[in-house]
C-alpha cells in the first residue's frame, strides 16, 4: 500500500480524508471534531441541524405558523441557530484544532440565507463550505463575503465546467478543492443526469480524470478533488493515490461515519448498518426534490413502491381506451380509466386500498384512508424545507409560494421523516419506518472485520483504521 500523506487543502496541510456531510442532524459537531481533531477534515451539516436547550437537550422543531410562509421562516431561523450551535460543539471537541466545513444542500428552503446566517455568528470556526444538490453558482460570492474556502459537490466534468464559467472563476483563489461524488455509489441524493442510467454504473476513474483535465484547463491543476461514494479501503483506491492523471486527491467519507460511538444515529440504526447485505440499498427517485438518492430498502421505500405500483391513469372524459367508468371520492365523481386497469382498482379497492389521490401526471395512485389522512396532514404542514417540493407544491419563490404542480402523493414529507429517524431513540422499529439513507458500500459493515462481534470505534479508532490503508 502507498503511503498516505498529507495533502495542501484550504490553505492549509490536512489527512486526505473528509467527513461526508449528511443531513438532518447526523453530521453533528461532535462527529466533525473528532474527525478533525484526527487530523482530517469534519464536515458538520447545516441542514436544519441541532440546536439545544440549557440542559443539552435537542430544541424540538415545532411549528406554531398558520401558513406555510409563516413555517418556512421558523425553519430558517431553527436551520440558522442549530448550524450556529453545531459549529461551536465542533470547535470545541476538537480542541480548536483542524479544519471545520460546513455542508448545506443548494436546494434546500432558504440555503443562502441558512448559511449566510450561520457563517455571520459562527466567525472563525468554520473554514469552509460544501453544498450540492443542484447547481450551487453563487456558493463562490458566499465564500468570498466571509472569506472561506468553498467545495462544490458536482457528478461530471460538465458541470463544474457550467459553474466555473458562470461563477467560480471570479473567486478562484478560495476554491479549496472539487468533490467528485458518484452518482451510482454515493449515499443521500445523487446527482444522476438524464442522460445517465441508473442501471449502468460508470466507473469514477475515467469521469474524474475527465475532471482534472478540466481543471487543468482552468489553471487548477493543483486544487484538490476530493472522491466521494464508495470508498471503504483505500488500498482499492491505490492507483488513485500519486497518480499524475488525477494530480492531488483525497477521499470522502460518507457511511462510515455513521457507525461510530460518536455518531448521533440511534443504536437500532447503528445495530441495522452491521447486518445489510449486498442488495439492501436502493437507488430511488421517491424523492421530492426530484434527484434520485440511495436509502435503505426498507419498510418505508417499499410502502412508496408499492403506493407507486397501485397506480393507474385516468381521465375525465371518454377517450380512447378510457372508456371504463370509475366513481372515486366521497362525491362518487366519475373518471374514467381502462377496462383492464378498472379491474385492478376493484382489486386493490378489495384490499382496503380505497383512497385514490390524483397525481400531478393524470394518474391515481391507491392507498388506505390512514396512509391518505398521513398524506395529507404532511401536506398540509408543509414547512417549506426545499427551494422546490413535489410531495407538497410548494416554492420558495413568491408570489405565490407554488411551484404550479398538483402535489405528488408518490412522494413524501422528507423534513418529517429524516427528523423522525435521527430523533427517535426509543422506537427500535423507527429505522423501518423512515427514510434511512445509506451510501451503497453500507452492506459492507457486516463483511469488514473491523466490526467483528458488533465493534464500533471511536473516530479516532476509524481514521487510524482507515490511515492503515485497509
Amino acid at each position: 500500500m502507498k503511503a498516505i500523506n498529507s495533502i495542501r487543502m484550504g490553505g492549509v496541510d490536512v489527512l486526505p480524508l473528509v467527513e461526508g456531510g449528511k443531513g438532518v442532524a447526523v453530521s453533528n459537531g461532535l462527529s466533525a471534531g473528532h474527525w478533525a481533531a484526527a487530523g482530517g477534515v469534519g464536515t458538520i451539516s447545516a441542514v436544519n441541524a441541532d440546536s439545544y436547550d440549557a440542559s443539552g437537550q435537542p430544541i424540538p422543531q415545532i411549528y406554531h405558523g398558520r401558513t406555510r410562509r409563516d413555517r418556512h421562516e421558523e425553519l430558517i431561523a431553527y436551520a440558522i441557530q442549530g448550524g450556529i450551535a453545531q459549529a461551536k460543539r465542533a470547535y470545541e471537541s476538537s480542541n480548536g484544532q483542524g479544519r471545520i466545513n460546513a455542508n448545506i444542500l443548494w436546494e434546500m428552503g432558504g440555503a443562502e440565507r441558512v448559511i449566510t446566517g450561520v457563517l455571520e455568528s459562527a466567525k472563525g470556526l468554520i473554514s469552509g463550505i460544501t453544498c450540492g444538490a443542484g447547481m450551487p453558482y453563487r456558493l463562490s460570492e458566499i465564500a468570498a463575503k466571509f472569506n472561506v474556502h468553498y467545495y462544490p459537490i458536482i457528478s461530471s466534468a460538465r458541470a463544474f465546467n457550467a459553474l466555473w464559467r458562470r461563477a467560480y472563476h471570479r473567486v478562484s483563489d478560495l476554491l479549496g478543492g472539487v468533490v467528485y461524488e458518484d452518482p451510482w455509489l454515493a449515499g443521500g441524493h445523487n446527482g444522476l443526469s438524464n442522460g445517465e442510467d441508473p442501471t449502468k454504473p460508470e466507473s469514477p476513474l475515467p469521469r474524474v480524470i475527465a475532471l482534472r483535465r478540466q481543471m487543468r484547463e482552468f489553471g487548477l491543476g493543483e486544487t484538490p478533488i476530493i472522491m466521494a461514494g464508495g470508498v471503504w479501503w483505500l488500498e482499492e483506491w491505490e492507483e488513485w493515490i500519486d497518480n499524475p492523471e488525477l494530480g492531488p486527491i483525497a477521499f470522502q467519507f460518507g457511511t462510515r461515519p455513521l457507525l461510530t460511538q460518536e455518531s448521533p444515529i440511534s443504536e437500532a440504526w447503528k445495530q441495522r448498518l452491521l447486518t445489510l447485505q449486498e442488495g439492501d440499498i436502493f437507488l430511488n427517485r421517491f424523492s421530492p426534490t426530484g434527484f434520485y438518492s440511495s436509502a435503505v430498502n426498507n419498510e418505508f421505500i417499499g410502502d412508496l413502491r408499492a403506493r407507486s405500483e397501485r397506480q393507474i391513469p385516468y381521465t375525465t372524459e371518454l377517450v380512447g381506451e378510457h372508456t371504463a367508468e370509475l366513481p372515486i371520492g366521497p362525491r362518487s365523481r366519475i373518471v374514467y380509466v381502462t377496462p383492464g386497469d378498472l379491474n385492478r382498482a376493484r382489486t386493490w379497492i378489495a384490499e382496503g386500498f380505497t383512497e385514490a389521490l390524483r397525481t400531478p401526471d393524470q394518474t391515481m395512485v391507491f392507498v388506505t384512508p390512514d396512509a391518505s389522512e398521513d398524506i395529507r396532514r404532511d401536506q398540509v404542514n408543509c414547512m417549506g424545507c426545499l427551494s422546490h417540493c413535489r410531495f407538497s407544491n410548494w416554492s420558495q419563490e413568491g408570489p405565490d409560494y407554488d411551484n404550479g404542480k398538483k402535489a405528488d402523493p408518490r412522494s413524501f414529507c422528507i423534513q418529517k421523516t429524516l427528523q423522525d429517524i435521527i430523533h427517535d431513540h426509543h422506537d427500535p422499529a423507527s429505522v423501518d419506518h423512515n427514510l434511512m439513507f445509506s451510501g451503497h458500500n453500507g452492506y459492507r459493515f457486516a463483511r469488514d472485520p473491523f466490526y467483528s462481534n458488533g465493534f464500533i470505534p471511536s473516530v479516532k479508532e476509524l481514521v487510524e483504521r482507515i490511515m492503515t490503508g485497509r
